[in-house]
């Protein structure tokens, strides 16, 4: 959340007492919608934890989710370098956008937003039927199954980038990095957690 010193350095005057805020996947990093806050709406959002805009058309403050119940969770607010937009980071839970799709900026997608849905698909099939796929298969074969999986993509890759051959580098790469991906899983862990404690590592 921004702290007092920040919101009492925002430019309101500049842009009309309506700040655009730029609202982002805390997780994937996919834009999700833009909307804008006056001072009112601001506090709102900072005050309940769920993103809150200003409607223009409504003439009052509006809660994203307050019909559909997608809230927008909030976790970090930044302001820009002029100090009149702002960048939300946020948690969506559901669609964003009201035609049902994850963004009102869809299809377009980076590359980490398709890894994240991938962490995300991956993670559905934990409790699915075996014979449905062969993810499930494996969270059925259980975690030394798993692990040795990893073990091995890890050695063919490594081997494929010893013979400089790219492709199968790039094959193998994606074997490891999925097979890797349901080990955490399995484990209760998440890609965030790794990035976090990387994070924590290159600061220290």
């Amino acid at each position: 959340m921004l702290t007092s010193e920040a919101m009492a350095a925002l430019d309101w005057h500049k842009t009309d007492n309506l700040i655009p805020a730029i609202i982002q996947h805390a997780v994937s990093g996919e834009v999700l919608m833009l909307g804008y806050m006056n001072q009112e709406a601001l506090a709102a959002t900072q005050q309940s934890g769920n993103v809150t805009f200003w409607s223009r058309s409504k003439q009052r403050l509006w809660t994203k989710g307050e019909s559909s119940g997608h809230f927008l969770t909030v976790k970090q607010i930044t302001a820009d370098c002029d100090r009149d937009s702002l960048l939300v980071l946020a948690l969506p839970h559901g669609p964003t956008c009201h035609t049902g799709t994850s963004s009102c900026f869809s299809p377009a997608a980076s590359d980490w937003q398709f890894l994240w849905q991938l962490e995300q698909l991956l993670a559905s099939r934990k409790a699915a039927d075996p014979s449905s796929s062969y993810t499930a298969s494996l969270y059925a074969s259980g975690t030394k199954r798993i692990a040795q999986k990893v073990g091995e993509e890890g050695v063919e890759t490594a081997l494929a980038a010893t013979v400089n051959d790219r492709e199968e580098l790039t094959n193998e790469a994606s074997d490891l990095l999925y097979h890797l991906i349901v080990l955490l899983q399995d484990q209760d862990l998440d890609l965030s957690a790794i990035i976090s404690n990387l994070r924590q590592r290159h600061q220290a």
